[in-house]
């Protein structure tokens, strides 16, 4: 299926590895001119050279921390009128509740949720000009099902729903949509870092581990696996699309079938 994304430029924050990668590589395979980042030059230019675009398609690189207000602006100054913003910059941390101090909280929130908001925010004014855009917030099933074991990491997700929705909100009746995609558990390179490290710990491979989890952890998940980072770029690089354009303000779920609900 063509996509219909030749020439357009894509910006996907914390493109350098996992998640963020697999829909820098999907978009650029369809022909959009895609800006990965990282916070280093040299993870960004490693990232770079695993992409190979398509036709009329091209990879770019831009090191910084877009966490930061000061990199957010001088990214949108040297790459102006960006047509699609994917925000899947995000840190996780399992932590006891109790143990989670304010610093981590503000942290949090900074990185997961601001950095998103602030990148639309500085994004925006071009996409009205064009009537046209697509905003892309990487959220998960953690959003809906909190976990126990990171509830600070939850509320950030969670909190990425209501300004998606919102966003959505403000820009009706304009060629603009605003999505989030909720994930589930997927082996990227920090959780499958994560999962190595206590699997080992274990003295488990990581498919005993990966069982264990499902049967525990997540046991309302229907595939019973960890997901591919490519399969979630798979419907990221859909919803980015002129295809997509009757869907906004949604919460689209590739989860595995993690949250129990038909709705």
């Amino acid at each position: 299926m063509n996509l219909q994304l030749t020439g357009r430029l894509a910006l996907v924050s914390g493109s350098t590895a996992g998640i963020g990668h697999a829909i820098a590589a999907a978009l650029a395979a369809e022909g959009a001119r895609v800006i990965v980042n990282g916070r280093t030059q040299a993870s960004v230019d490693a990232a770079v050279a695993q992409i190979t675009p398509g036709p009329g398609g091209a990879v770019l690189g831009f090191a910084g921390d877009l966490s930061t207000a000061e990199a957010a602006e001088a990214l949108v100054a040297k790459h102006p009128g960006i047509e699609i913003l994917v925000n899947n910059l995000g840190i996780f941390e399992p932590k006891p509740f109790e143990d989670i101090p304010d610093s981590d909280w503000t942290r949090f929130f900074d990185v997961n949720v601001l950095s998103g908001v602030r990148l639309a925010r500085l994004c925006l004014p071009a996409m009205r000009k064009a009537d046209w855009g697509r905003i892309i917030f990487i959220s998960s099933e953690s959003a809906i099902q909190i976990p126990a074991e990171m509830v600070h990491y939850g509320m950030t997700k969670t909190a990425q729903l209501a300004v998606s929705r919102g966003l959505a909100e403000s820009v009706a009746g304009t060629g603009i949509t605003v999505n989030s995609v909720l994930p589930g558990p997927t082996k990227s390179r920090g959780v499958g870092d994560f999962v190595d490290a206590l699997a080992k710990a274990d003295g488990k491979s990581f498919e005993e581990y990966e069982k264990q989890f499902f049967e525990k952890a997540r046991p309302t998940s229907l595939i019973r696996r960890f997901e591919t980072p490519e399969e979630i770029a798979t419907l990221v690089a859909y919803v980015a699309s002129p295809l997509a354009s009757g869907t906004t303000g949604a919460a689209l779920r590739v989860d595995g079938g993690c949250t129990k609900s038909a709705f």
